[in-house]
């Protein structure tokens, strides 16, 4: 099979193609409908118009006929006939001999038929074999005379013939065309799609970098491009993702393990007896509590991520809420000398799971305290001002949480990927943490429509949440 022809098969088997044929077929059914009622009426009409002018003429010359004498009546006949054009005469008399008109003969098909009928004849001087249609009804005239009145009809013929052929000709011409536009609109869709495959052939060989190519023209599968492209771009990111999951659990899950591990071991071996047992236990305990306290962490995670506590939503006042968690950090704040400083004033409603809510809160408050802390001890003294402060506000149909500590910040480049699973930006993880807790405010920002930000609060880090209102307090916000 050559080339060209595979390609022809290829294109026909598109569904552009199929769609083009299929509504070119449908034209050309309709127009074929509509030309041939057109046809029929147009060749009705011209039937109608010579019955009538027969009619018409058939009255005149049998009204002449009663008032003249035969011969007179024979001449008249005689001067119609000479005359050219397309009207047709015969006239015989009572023993069948012709009196007058240009036809030879007397048409069977008119003589045997009291309506008239359409037959054929010569003109004279015409080649033989070269017959003519014609039409005629039979006049009545009385004396025992017979006349025939017709008309020529073949150029009435060859004038629907020749409309006949052209619609052919046009039919076939737009046939041919629908071919050749099918084939056009296959070849480009066939040429766009090939462009998808071969990107999608590139990712599938492991380059998640590659992306559809998108026109200018904004068609549909510009959208699909774009669609295809967005879901992409969300597939790389989940990628990058597992592997920093990945990379990150071999040091946040396995260190804690082989801690727990040692730690029975070691009291496996301790000379004290039950004693050393009893410490041992108690130590492996609770680093069990922090192993169970991450994937605890995880499932909440995965579990806001799949929108599955919706059903739990209510209405509250989301600065009570506030208040009463950060009042719980307030003498975890003392005890690490710090101050936190509490701005949340009451009528904030929204809609959410008050648990989830309160325990991004929590989150927040912890991570401030802590970070407060070490900056605190790494300077010697605390910035002036609170060192934590935690406010609640309502602006543009949103409330927002915002949650400022004088900790060490995070870079401009880093607070994307803060909000990950697992990311922890401390590179010797020394310090004790998971790199759940924003990942988990943010999780619980997503599962109610809202978002989290990372600002800079110079000193620190100001973590800023942002929730729909409740729908009655919109208005009034």
């Amino acid at each position: 099979m050559t080339a060209l022809s595979d390609f022809v098969v290829r294109t026909m088997a598109t569904q552009a193609f199929r769609l083009a044929a299929a509504s070119a077929t449908a034209f050309l059914l309709v127009s074929a409908l509509i030309v041939g009622l057109l046809f029929w009426q147009t060749n009705m009409l011209l039937t109608d118009h010579v019955v009538e002018e027969l009619r018409g003429e058939a009255a005149e010359l049998a009204h002449e006929a009663a008032t003249a004498t035969p011969e007179a009546f024979a001449e008249r006949i005689r001067v119609r006939s000479r005359v050219a054009g397309t009207s047709l005469y015969y006239l015989q008399d009572a023993g069948g001999q012709k009196l007058a008109g240009n036809l030879h003969a007397l048409p069977r098909e008119v003589a045997e038929s009291a309506t008239g009928g359409v037959f054929r004849y010569a003109r004279e001087g015409d080649a033989p074999g070269s017959d003519r249609l014609g039409v005629a009804v039979p006049v009545a005239i009385g004396g025992g005379q017979r006349l025939v009145v017709g008309r020529d009809v073949e150029e009435q013929l060859a004038l629907a013939a020749r409309i006949k052929r052209t619609f052919l000709w046009g039919f076939g011409i737009l046939a041919l065309a629908a071919v050749i536009a099918g084939l056009a609109v296959g070849r480009a869709v066939l040429g766009r799609i090939e462009v998808i495959n071969a990107t999608t052939r590139s990712i599938m060989a492991g380059d998640l970098s590659r992306r559809v190519p998108v026109t200018a023209r904004g068609d549909e599968l510009d959208e699909l491009s774009a669609s295809l492209n967005g879901m992409l771009d969300r597939i790389e990111q989940l990628m990058n993702g597992l592997r920093e999951v990945s990379d990150n659990i071999a040091h946040d899950l396995k260190m804690p393990l082989n801690r727990l591990r040692n730690s029975a071991e070691a009291a496996l071996r301790d000379p004290r007896g039950a004693e050393g047992y009893r410490e041992g236990l108690e130590a492996a305990i609770e680093k069990a509590d922090d192993l169970i306290k991450t994937f605890n962490a995880l499932l909440l995670i995965a579990r806001l991520e799949a929108g599955v506590v919706e059903e739990s939503a209510e209405v509250f006042d989301l600065g009570r809420l506030v208040r009463d968690v950060a009042e719980l950090y307030e003498p975890v704040a003392e005890e690490a000398g710090l101050t936190l400083a509490i701005e949340a004033g009451d009528g904030i409603q929204i809609r959410a799971n008050r648990q989830l809510v309160g325990q991004a809160v929590a989150n927040l408050a912890d991570n401030a305290i802590k970070y407060s802390a070490e900056c605190a001890v790494a300077r010697r003294s605390v910035p002036s001002g609170a060192a934590v402060s935690v406010k609640v506000r309502a602006r543009s149909g949103v409330a927002e949480i915002s949650v400022a500590d004088r900790g060490p910040g995070i870079a401009a480049e880093d607070r994307d990927r803060a909000l990950r699973r697992f990311v922890r930006l401390e590179k010797s993880r020394t310090q004790p943490g998971t790199g759940l807790g924003l990942s988990l405010v943010a999780a619980v920002a997503r599962l109610h429509n809202g978002s989290v930000r990372l600002e800079d609060n110079a000193p620190g880090l100001r973590v800023v949440v942002t929730l729909p209102l409740a729908p009655d307090t919109r208005s009034t916000s």
